[in-house]
């Protein structure tokens, strides 16, 4: 049984959303808006978050960095949007998941059984080197040769990734799945955020160091020779 806080506003929808997980044996709280919603999570944190966009005090993407701010809590946007760039520019701002309205009961459930899953099979205490690189994953930390990179949520979980499977090469399609959580996507949201990562660590796709794109296959992380 999971503690789950349900954020929506439209009272029929909360009822139902309500009902289902209440039949599925978890622990239900709901809040009609952000603020009540913020102050749930920073007061009594559940264990995942079902995230309306459509909320009358912030806008749900407002919303959604402001959980952030204080929580790494699961959080599942359900939007009315079906719009492939706006789901990816949501999942890059820090959702885990995303629901297309009307959603069913069964989709709501394997969704949630989906995210709660992963954020109870988290890694054990380490801390990754490769070169200068040193990332603790668990204080979800980085430097390079000694200095602290200041790293969005998503660049921080791609370089660990790379970093765990040094000098080999990883595909896109791997990346998309384990990273992004996404059985489907555009490489260019990975290309994105690997130009990110390379200028923070000081290099370029012309001129990496660390960062080494395989084409047609993949990326490789590899300590500078």
């Amino acid at each position: 049984m999971a503690t789950v806080l349900v954020v929506e506003d439209d009272d029929f929808v909360r009822s139902a959303m309500i009902r289902e997980l209440d039949r599925r044996n978890h622990a239900v709280r709901s809040a009609g808006c952000a603020l009540d919603a913020l102050r749930e999570i920073s007061q009594r944190p559940p264990d995942a978050v079902i995230l309306d966009l459509g909320l009358p005090d912030l806008d749900g993407s407002e919303a959604l960095r402001m959980v952030r701010g204080i929580s790494d809590v699961p959080v599942i946007v359900a939007t009315a949007r079906d719009d492939e760039a706006e789901i990816v520019r949501l999942l890059e701002a820090g959702a885990d998941d995303y629901l297309v309205k009307p959603f069913s009961g069964d989709h709501l459930g394997a969704r949630l059984e989906a995210v709660l899953r992963r954020a109870r099979s988290a890694p054990p205490p380490q801390v990754l080197r490769v070169g200068g690189l040193v990332i603790d994953v668990n204080r979800r930390e980085a430097a390079l040769d000694g200095l602290p990179l200041s790293l969005t949520r998503r660049e921080f979980d791609l370089l660990a990734y790379l970093a765990a499977r040094a000098d080999r090469v990883v595909g896109r399609k791997e990346l998309l799945t384990e990273v992004w959580q996404q059985s489907y996507g555009d490489d260019q949201t990975i290309d994105v955020h690997l130009s990110w990562l390379r200028r923070k660590l000081g290099e370029s796709a012309s001129k990496p160091r660390y960062l080494h794109t395989v084409r047609g296959v993949g990326v490789m992380l590899s300590a500078p020779r």
